[in-house]
């Protein structure tokens, strides 16, 4: 496994890193959740993503007991808050942060969190006040570095600009090949302020595996085929998407590599990304994630994949 290091932070981090968005919140069963788990770190992986809205404190909880007996400093740990807990609780508000990460703490059961992050940004709370508790929160101790996922580009650069406050250091967007919108404006302006991008659905929801084919029926152990984990997966489930993808497949036969390495060693050719999250129900699954960490693609396949990016059809943004 190779490590990169987290923007402007100190934290090193591996370049796969394990979410536990759909997996680990309910659509896994607790045993293979934890066999994924010790075979992360046993390939290297020392970064794990959660938040507390995923079975709405399921994820981090499961985290908490999994993690319990080992060296809290082998490991860095990540959480988020934004979405709703309850009818009440829900938002960036100084209050909210607060509460929210006391709560994620005693789930996570351990005293800080290296890496707290705004699950998207607030437009009824002041950028101010978000910020100003996101900075006591740290000066307490009980986060180390700060973080958000999906601002925009003038989000960003406005959160960057304002002084007095602790910096974020990270930016957690939806970034693969089927997806690249972030290129345009968000990595950029993170690169300038040195925030480092740690991307989700690097593999396309699964897409990108190339499970999924044209005209066939969904396999029934999929994550599309799971009503837990089939989340937000319908704007990539079509068949000119899955023919797009069929075509990649004699670029990772070239390269020997699966197709899920090949779709990760792409999002890692960038320098600009810290890590990229990937969910896994089955061991194996993080094994062969894993492997893609340290592979330099060709030139020749690089530019094979500009090409056929050409013919993506148009996709929804995410949610």
């Amino acid at each position: 496994m190779k490590y990169r290091q987290l923007g402007d932070s100190d934290l090193t981090v591996s370049e796969i890193s394990l979410g536990t968005w759909l997996t680990y919140s309910g659509g896994v069963e607790r045993e293979k959740a934890a066999a994924c788990v010790e075979k992360a770190f046993e390939v290297g992986i020392n970064f794990i993503d959660t938040a507390n809205i995923y079975g709405k404190g399921a994820s981090e909880t499961f985290l908490g007991e999994v993690l319990s007996d080992r060296p809290r400093d082998s490991y860095v740990l990540a959480t988020k808050l934004f979405f709703p807990m309850t009818e009440t609780d829900s938002g960036l508000s100084r209050a909210q942060i607060h509460k929210q990460l006391n709560d994620s703490l005693k789930r996570l059961k351990t005293d800080y969190v290296d890496l707290y992050q705004c699950h998207r940004y607030d437009e009824e709370t002041p950028l101010e006040e978000t910020l100003a508790a996101l900075s006591e929160v740290v000066r307490e101790g009980k986060v180390r570095y700060l973080g958000f996922s999906e601002w925009s580009a003038e989000q960003i650069k406005a959160a960057a600009e304002m002084t007095g406050v602790e910096k974020f250091v990270s930016s957690q967007p939806q970034y693969s090949i089927l997806w690249r919108e972030p290129e345009k404006e968000v990595f950029p302006i993170c690169a300038a302020n040195g925030i480092g991008q740690i991307v989700w659905s690097p593999l396309g929801q699964g897409v990108l595996t190339g499970k999924y084919k044209a005209g066939q029926q969904i396999p029934n152990d999929s994550r599309a085929a799971n009503d837990k984990m089939n989340v937000a997966i319908n704007r990539l489930m079509r068949d000119e998407i899955f023919e797009l993808v069929e075509k990649l497949r004699p670029l990772a036969a070239a390269e020997n590599l699966s197709m899920a390495q090949l779709a990760l060693a792409w999002v890692l050719r960038d320098e600009r990304v810290s890590s990229a999250i990937i969910g896994a129900s089955r061991p194996e699954q993080v094994v062969d994630n894993a492997a893609a960490s340290g592979v330099k693609l060709s030139a020749h396949t690089l530019q094979a994949i500009d090409e056929l990016l050409k013919d993506l059809p148009e996709i929804e943004a995410p949610a």
